[in-house]
């Protein structure tokens, strides 16, 4: 087995500089993603339960204890330990019924109470026996073991208190944080608000869906998988367009367009030929051109800057470029300007199936898929021999992307490398 690196700030090996001219490597992309990516400031309040997907702007404070009282951790009989004098056996009469939702009666010495799961303990209890750790005959019971206070007794408090923080700033709210909203009886939360997002697929030939058949054309593929990738609850998808290749047409359109949107999403348009306009037109807008090209494959042309206080991000125009580069730099790029905490889903590292050979020089994502686990407990992936920028068929079974390094000419199979997959599940 070959260990490629260890997973890190620069475990996928995109560090290296591309041999041909000076290209970021992908670590230092996402830096300066970060570092000129403010959140949104605006916020609104929404009910706990209407929240699902957003991102917290506020820390959550519980408004009060869980449990809220001293209840039963399961059903049995709730005693007073002091009250068992000498050894045991101990026969008690059982003098009261608590069911869940009820109101205790207070025990008074050598007696007990029937309880049941959740039911509150009675005042001068301080242990619950379970029920089948007791004799019952009639109305007494009988203890063969001596119990200790606190014996399965859930404590005022235990989970958290009234007034602790139960729920960070950036938190991104689902259901297990709704889970504990209800818990902490918090029924509104703040919110960042919705992100506003702005589409502008470009080329004279990308064909929309039901268009001209002509031969000359080819299927738009980006559209409807950048729409799907932003359909979320955080995300106002505010315009989707189709843009020519025309310098000053595309000067008007993104001009519009980010009038509208907080981020601006262009494919295509963003290398050195003759008709791609993207960068020459928001050049001509004098917009901040953060960064354009990054040491990857898929998707060197990738881009990223500000036009009109506005943050723009370029992918690449073929499709499988552009969804590789949407989830490396698209999805920290969301995060960021929604206020989330964290680094999104963690990769993990993998098995080869098979050996891969391919051209050093630029590290490379390739779409692979879980195929099982060897002798050892270890996941192994299996992929395409080859991937090609324009083709996404393969994505439909792949289930995330091992990151190759830029000077791994050969890999074995058995070798360790990086995988991050496209769900957190």
């Amino acid at each position: 087995m070959t260990i490629l690196r260890p997973i890190g700030t620069q475990g996928c090996g995109c560090d290296r500089r591309d041999a041909a001219r000076p290209l970021l490597s992908v670590d230092d992309a996402l830096a300066l993603i970060s570092e000129r990516t403010r959140p949104v400031d605006e916020t609104e309040a929404l009910a706990a339960g209407h929240a699902l997907g957003r991102i917290l702007a506020d820390p959550v404070t519980a408004l009060r204890s869980a449990p809220p009282f001293d209840n039963a951790a399961m059903d049995g009989y709730a005693v007073a330990t002091t009250a068992l004098i000498g050894p045991g056996p101990w026969d008690l009469p059982v003098t009261a019924r608590v069911p869940a939702g009820r109101e205790a009666a207070p025990l008074s010495g050598p007696q007990a109470s029937r309880i049941f799961t959740g039911a509150p303990i009675p005042l001068g209890a301080d242990a619950v026996v379970m029920q089948e750790d007791v004799e019952r005959t009639g109305a007494a019971i009988r203890i063969g073991h001596r119990p200790v206070p606190g014996l399965n007794i859930r404590c005022a408090g235990s989970e958290f208190a009234a007034g602790a923080a139960v729920l960070h700033q950036g938190c991104h709210f689902g259901a297990r944080e709704i889970a504990v909203c209800a818990a902490a009886e918090v029924a509104q939360v703040r919110v960042r608000r919705r992100l506003r997002v702005a589409i502008l697929v470009t080329g004279d030939e990308v064909r929309q869906a039901g268009g001209d058949p002509s031969e000359a054309r080819i299927q738009d593929v980006n559209t409807p998988m950048l729409c799907a990738l932003l359909t979320r609850p955080g995300i106002d998808l505010v315009a989707v367009e189709h843009g020519p290749d025309s310098l000053d047409g595309l000067v008007r359109q993104i001009a519009g367009l980010a009038g509208k949107a907080d981020l601006l999403i262009t494919t295509g348009g963003i290398s050195v030929g003759e008709e791609d306009h993207v960068k020459p037109a928001l050049q001509a807008m004098g917009a901040d051109l953060i960064f354009s090209g990054v040491a990857i494959k898929p998707g060197k042309p990738v881009s990223f800057g500000h036009v009109r206080d506005r943050s723009w991000l370029g992918l690449p125009g073929n499709p499988l470029s552009a969804f590789i580069t949407w989830k490396l730099f698209g999805e920290a790029l969301v995060r960021r300007m929604t206020g989330e905490n964290g680094d999104g889903v963690a990769r993990r590292h993998v098995i080869l199936a098979q050996g891969i050979t391919r051209k050093p020089g630029r590290c490379e994502f390739r779409p692979a898929r879980c195929i099982g686990f060897d002798p050892h407990g270890r996941e192994v992936v299996g992929f395409d021999p080859e991937t090609h920028s324009s083709r996404v068929a393969g994505l439909s079974v792949a289930s995330g992307l091992i990151y190759l390094p830029a000077d791994a000419a050969f890999l074995s199979a058995g070798a360790l490398v990086e995988f991050q997959p496209f769900c957190p599940n």
